[in-house]
């Protein structure tokens, strides 16, 4: 047992779920009577977040927990942190706990950023004299030195972001819990955490529970991962293995076909995706080029035609809006072409949707139609923004009749 950080056996979290439609004064006394006077009708529904829940993880080990939105991944990591109580099964914790779960996760926000740093390490149990020996180290990764005296109530959510990792870090607990929480920060500071969570899991010998939707960061960080599927673990093997199982959850072709639409002036016939080989393929290089390729069939004079493309990651944040607009398409089988000379993406899937209107009329509008997988930096001397927001329109459209 002196080997085994993290023990869960058949943990369960059972939430109820109330259906009142509103909390004002009219409806809480309905609610009131209604429970007094019909009692079956007021009874609340349960839903289970976690079931049967069992694993173990090493000490020094770095795993892996991904799944779909509502898969249970958070709600895990609440209970592993002890943030809430399991409905039922037992865990066992052997190390001093740190989690990031949320942004300001253990900061108090009327405190400054110098006086959160030793509340924190006092919590962990160490001594004012050791805080004060890594006090430097911290406040040098997090990058915030000007606003350290500052309220942290007055940060930004990734300056939170970036002291409460460095904080979570550096105060040299046993085992180090991360959520999602990682991805406010920009693309270079992702990399220098991924850089020291595996420093301290292989350098040091403490253990890493990492969640994150981004796979490329899960497999190059995690040799083994944990697949949540609606609440349930669906795999626990190595990372390759589960994300393998993972990915056969999405539809990643890099051709799709619509089915001919007689009843509209005009519909789309297919997409393709080709890389920076002009090859169809689903996998995209970080910093290659790459293009959509779409056939629209017109069957009779349209004006005011706007084809547009939308790009959302897995959680369904849109990341991506391309459109053209040609003033008048006569009858005919058209191929519109959207090129890029670099993909910017994070490592990742991301889904497709389509769209066509004419005269400010939508025609068709085809959601997750299609699913791309963008691989690791093709250049990991650069670094590629993806906390811009939404970018529209940069991308170069290119038209030809071809029937």
């Amino acid at each position: 047992m002196d080997e085994i950080a993290i023990k869960a056996n058949n943990l369960g979290k059972k939430f109820a779920i109330s259906h009142l439609k509103s909390a004002d004064l009219r409806n809480a006394f309905d609610a009131r009577l209604k429970k007094i006077f019909q009692p079956k009708a007021f009874s609340k529904e349960e839903f289970w977040a976690l079931k049967d829940i069992s694993f173990e993880i090493k000490k020094g080990e770095a795993v892996g927990i991904i799944g779909r939105n509502g898969a249970g991944k958070s709600t895990l990591l609440k209970i592993l942190s002890r943030i809430t109580e399991p409905s039922s099964g037992r865990f066992e914790i052997n190390g001093r706990v740190s989690s990031l779960l949320e942004v300001g996760t253990g900061f108090h926000m009327e405190l400054t950023g110098r006086e959160n740093i030793y509340l924190n390490g006092t919590i962990l149990g160490m001594k004012r004299a050791e805080i004060k020996n890594k006090f430097d180290e911290i406040v040098s990764f997090s990058g915030v030195e000007k606003f350290i005296d500052t309220p942290v109530k007055h940060y930004s959510s990734g300056m939170k972001v970036r002291l409460a990792f460095s904080v979570a870090a550096h105060l040299e607990p046993e085992i180090l819990i991360i959520d999602e929480v990682l991805a406010v920060g920009d693309a270079e500071f992702q990399k220098k955490c991924l850089g020291k969570m595996s420093e301290v899991s292989k350098n040091e010998g403490r253990t890493v529970l990492f969640v994150s939707h981004n796979l490329g960061a899960v497999k190059s960080l995690c040799s083994r991962s944990i697949l949540l599927q609606d609440g349930y673990v669906k795999r626990n093997e190595s990372t390759s293995i589960v994300l393998a199982e993972y990915l056969n959850q999405f539809d990643l072709k890099s051709k799709v076909e619509f089915e001919k639409r007689a009843d509209l002036p005009s519909y789309f016939e297919s997409l393709m995706i080709f890389d920076h080989t002009k090859t169809p393929n689903k996998t995209l290089d970080v910093g290659k080029p790459y293009s959509f390729v779409i056939k629209l069939v017109v069957r009779e004079n349209c004006n005011n035609v706007v084809l547009g493309i939308g790009i959302k990651n897995l959680e369904n944040m849109p990341v991506r809006t391309v459109w053209d607009r040609q003033n008048q398409l006569v009858p005919g089988v058209y191929e519109f072409s959207f090129q890029e000379e670099t993909v910017f993406y994070c490592t990742g899937q991301y889904k497709i949707t389509l769209g066509l209107t004419i005269n400010g009329t939508v025609v068709q509008y085809l959601e997750d139609i299609l699913s791309i997988e963008v691989d690791q930096f093709a250049d990991k001397d650069k670094y590629y923004r993806t906390d811009l927001g939404i970018i529209v329109n940069q991308m170069k459209v290119n038209l030809k009749k071809v029937g």
